[in-house]
């Protein structure tokens, strides 16, 4: 299934349609709010083609907007790290990136007026009863002591903090709204604390940061966004999110709308739980293989295309699931099997004599980049009389099932000849060394010509003009389809999920295209790793699933 042109419905359209048939907005206007403490992962990516794609899609605006509001955990290299995958996906924002952090000024404005309306104060309990002032689920909450506090006081205990006359966690500056609401994100919450903090954007202009929820609807409003996408966790925030609206001087009024986040098998997509992983290094960087992020998955040889195609796949709902692992896998393998050139690698050699050939020729070979796309040409790769094929596909006796190399039988190699294993050579082990062939001389690019059939066809490179390379075989980060649901995350790591052979490449892989996806023919999807100072190629997929047969038992 290619990336095609229909457009895809959902309940989020349908209400784009109703409000743009109605003449409530004459254009759409999206956006993409990251906060920039973390690289994206592939749940961003559903939000972005979402975003993105429905501005595409309707002739409307998306733009990038970093949610900046936590300078301690922020930095440029995040900020950089995400415009570049957004533009990767293939996406362009509206203009100038946008920074929550560019309408500070606005921001401390409008909690100056909800200030002077009586509906902010400033808080000095200390964190941990404040925490039990807010009550539970079951239990309302309480007001506390400092809520009654003047317009005036508050006004001039929030321009102390303003000033950093107060000390981090000294106070808080709180809306004043219902400590008995049912939702817990009413119930007084913060908007504004003191950080003493380097921001990447405003340097030390602030001692004092909003609270996200406070600058989340600000910021859409701000820039005229009209509908405000978000995942399912901040359901119960929108009624915060109007309430900030309906209480300051501002005309515009996004409406927001959530959908389900994505939950795929076999990873995590906390951002918590990531930052864990790269902490501890469990992993080997944000841009790891095996990583969820959308730069790992690039570094492992995943495409654009295939993961917007992915996110077209899975869809948009307001019901929570779980992905299957398997879905994304058959996006790439679609991709590359269509697009992907071909190459011959051995990741597990063992030698081939062929005794009847020429001892010292180097016979040039000419080989299709792709067996069904003539328009992606072919490449020259050379045939000498010392080979290495894969040791699985090689026995000494077999069944017929067996349609590899087997002792005393015949077996075609790819783009070249017919050969026919004679005889083996054996350590003082028993472990085979070498195998001992005559070939064919008259079955190149054709059958033998006394009509005998030959079915099996394996894949080789030559022993002589042949490349060392170092495979990192990439598998699954996780052995059990939810860790996230695991009591201790980090035994549920899988012990298998890189594996690293030395192999023999055909020649012409040394100057294969960082990034630029390969099909090892009979083996699975590579590229060619772009940090390496070495030859390093890294595998995307295999060419079919074994877990779904794993699982199937």
């Amino acid at each position: 299934m290619a990336e095609t042109d229909v457009r895809p419905t959902n309940f989020i359209r349908q209400i784009i349609d109703k409000d743009l048939a109605e003449g409530k907005h004459q254009q759409i206007h999206t956006r993409f709010p990251p906060e920039p403490n973390g690289y994206l992962h592939i749940g961003h990516a559903k939000s972005i083609c979402l975003n993105f794609g429905l501005a595409q899609d309707y002739q409307g605006l998306c733009n990038l907007r970093f949610d900046d509001t936590n300078p301690e955990k922020e930095n440029i290299n995040f900020v950089n790290s995400i415009k570049d995958d957004v533009h990767w996906l293939g996406f362009q924002w509206q203009g100038d990136v946008c920074y929550s952090s560019g309408y500070f000024d606005q921001l401390h404005g409008f909690a100056i007026e909800l200030i002077e309306k009586g509906l902010a104060y400033v808080d000095f309990s200390p964190q941990e009863k404040m925490r039990e002032m807010r009550g539970t689920l079951k239990q309302p909450g309480i007001n506390s002591p400092y809520r009654d506090t003047s317009v005036e006081e508050n006004l001039k205990q929030f321009e102390k903090m303003t000033a950093g006359e107060y000390q981090e966690g000294q106070c808080v500056l709180r809306a004043k709204i219902d400590m008995a609401s049912p939702f817990m994100c009413m119930r007084d919450p913060a908007i504004y604390r003191v950080r003493f903090a380097h921001h990447h954007q405003t340097a030390d202009k602030w001692c004092v940061y909003p609270m996200y929820d406070f600058t989340h609807c600000i910021s859409d409003a701000i820039e005229g966004i009209t509908h405000s996408l978000c995942t399912l966790e901040f359901q119960d925030n929108r009624r915060l999110y109007d309430w900030v609206l309906d209480n300051i001087t501002i005309e515009a009024r996004p409406r927001q709308y959530e959908f389900s986040r994505l939950n795929l098998e076999y990873t995590v997509l906390s951002k918590r739980k990531l930052i864990q992983l790269v902490s501890e290094k469990h992993v080997d960087g944000w841009d790891d293989p095996r990583m969820p992020t959308i730069a790992g998955l690039r570094r492992r040889g995943y495409t654009p295309a295939s993961i917007r195609e992915f996110c077209k796949r899975i869809g948009v709902t307001k019901m929570d699931n779980m992905v299957e692992m398997g879905v994304l896998e058959s996006c790439i393998r679609d991709d590359l099997n269509q697009n992907a050139a071909r190459a011959l690698a051995v990741l597990d050699p063992i030698k081939v004599v062929i005794e009847n050939y020429p001892q010292d020729k180097i016979e040039t070979l000419n080989a299709p980049n792709h067996p069904s796309d003539e328009s992606m040409g072919s490449r020259e790769i050379p045939f000498t009389r010392e080979l290495y094929i894969e040791g699985e596909d090689f026995r000494e006796e077999a069944n017929k099932k067996f349609k590899r190399l087997v002792l005393g039988k015949e077996v075609r190699l790819r783009n070249a000849y017919v050969i026919k294993a004679e005889r083996v050579e054996k350590d003082g082990d028993g472990n085979i060394e070498t195998i001992f062939c005559s070939y064919d001389a008259d079955t190149l690019g054709k059958d033998p010509t006394d009509g005998r059939k030959v079915k099996g066809v394996i894949h080789w490179v030559s022993a002589v003009e042949g490349i060392p390379a170092e495979v990192r075989l990439y598998d699954r980060l996780f052995k059990v389809p939810n860790p996230g649901a695991e009591e201790d995350l980090f035994e549920t790591l899988n012990p298998e999920s890189l594996k690293v052979v030395k192999g023999i490449v055909e020649p012409s892989l040394v100057n294969a295209e960082p990034g630029k996806a390969l099909q090892f023919e009979r083996i699975g999807y590579f590229c060619k790793d772009k940090h390496a100072d070495n030859l390093v190629f890294n595998r995307t997929v295999s060419l079919r699933d074994t877990w779904a047969k794993i699982e199937g038992q």
